[in-house]
């Protein structure tokens, strides 16, 4: 049996693929959206074609049930297939979880008490798992952690330099997340270059509407530009990224906002969307093109910061083989990529012009010829990747 289905899980919905490995071919999936509103919609694609319902979908076990309604309809049928097991995205395991999980009493309990590092996601996280479980008895179900893949990070990567009594009592260190990717991509990356994987290093960035920089060397992660939440790092469609934290003292302070307030304005009010009015990089840059100001500075800032994080994670590396862009912008904006490694020709990194501009749905190398650093566009794949670790979990539980 090699039939996987993967859920991740959010506050009000429920977005799932069913993945055959035997060639990794998708077999289905949907979106299970608005749990808890005045009125869900549940959509699926399957072999028979295509569903769209509306109606009230009060928890996430309702929104499970919904979910194999639409199986039974429009196939793959879920209560007939050979599931093998069914994986979860969580997206934080703090420094309990190396790698993936067979979920018991125990993992629950452990992703529930982690909740206070990711409040947003871990508790529907959960939510999900127990709506899985309750839908798909006697199924294995596994967790597949963002920040596992970080975990190799040496301590002086993952060290916040504050009181250390404070930071060991509250978890506080850096953890990095969107591992899932990060580790699909560079093991793409190597693969495509035709070499073990661990004589590749390569930067990832993973840049969408969550950006996200990592070092891997030798197909470990040895750097990410997120901390303890996602929040750190590259500037974001409305997050901010880094920058100084009495900033938010003196906000506080002087500005009257309080922790909600701060909260808000960081994480869904600033990034692209503070700097310019949207969070869309295709809106910045038709904007830029267009000769606003605003667009155009904050194209710059964000790849001025993309550029920050090449040069550091070069240094953290020692030689480069790879840069490898991937999710929507970075698989789609040659703007992007090129005004990210504009200027970095004396670091042995050069985009053909060319190669750049080309679309294409497959992996695919955009540096010039003479470029010493091979510059990829490569599409992630989470669902797959969380696949294969899930069975990858089953196999040595």
């Amino acid at each position: 049996m090699s039939i996987v289905l993967v859920v991740n899980s959010g506050s009000s919905s429920i977005k799932y693929q069913i993945l055959d490995m035997n060639d990794e071919s998708v077999r289905g999936g949907g979106l299970v959206e608005r749990i808890g509103g005045e009125v869900g919609i549940a959509t699926h694609t399957g072999p028979l074609g295509t569903s769209r319902r509306e109606a009230v979908i009060a928890s996430h076990t309702a929104g499970f049930d919904a979910v194999l309604d639409a199986c039974a309809e429009q196939g793959p049928d879920l209560a007939a297939l050979p599931l093998r097991a069914v994986g979860h995205r969580v997206v934080q395991g703090g420094a309990r979880f190396r790698r993936p999980a067979l979920i018991d009493a125990s993992v629950e309990a452990a992703i529930e008490e982690l909740s206070p590092l990711a409040p947003l996601h871990n508790p529907p996280n959960l939510r999900g798992i127990r709506a899985a479980k309750a839908a798909l008895p006697g199924i294995p179900q596994v967790a597949v952690f963002d920040t596992a893949f970080h975990q190799t990070m040496p301590p002086e990567a993952y060290t916040y330099a504050i009181d250390s009594t404070l930071a060991e009592t509250h978890e506080i260190r850096r953890y990095g997340f969107h591992g899932t990717s990060h580790k699909y991509v560079s093991e793409q990356a190597a693969a495509f270059l035709g070499q073990p994987l661990d004589r590749v290093n390569t930067i990832v960035l993973h840049i969408g509407n969550g950006v996200s920089a990592c070092a891997v060397k030798g197909g470990v992660s040895i750097d990410t530009s997120m901390g303890m939440t996602p929040l750190q790092g590259l500037v974001m469609g409305t997050r901010s990224g880094d920058l100084d934290p009495a900033l938010l003292i003196l906000l506080q302070r002087q500005g009257g906002l309080d922790v909600d307030a701060l909260d808000d304005l960081l994480n869904r009010r600033s990034g692209l969307l503070g700097l310019s009015g949207s969070s869309d990089v295709r809106n910045v840059e038709a904007g830029a093109a267009q000769g606003n100001s605003r667009a155009s500075l904050a194209l710059d800032v964000y790849c001025h910061r993309l550029r920050h994080y090449v040069g550091a994670y070069y240094a953290q590396l020692g030689h480069l083989d790879a840069i490898a862009f991937t999710a929507g912008v970075g698989e789609n904006s040659s703007r992007v990529r090129a005004q990210t490694l504009a200027g970095l020709e004396r670091l042995g990194i050069a985009i053909d012009a060319r190669r750049n501009g080309e679309p294409s749905n497959g992996i695919r190398r955009i540096s010039a010829d003479a470029s010493e650093v091979a510059v990829l566009v490569i599409p992630t794949d989470e669902e797959v990747e969380i696949a294969r670790q899930t069975l990858a979990a089953l196999a040595v539980a």
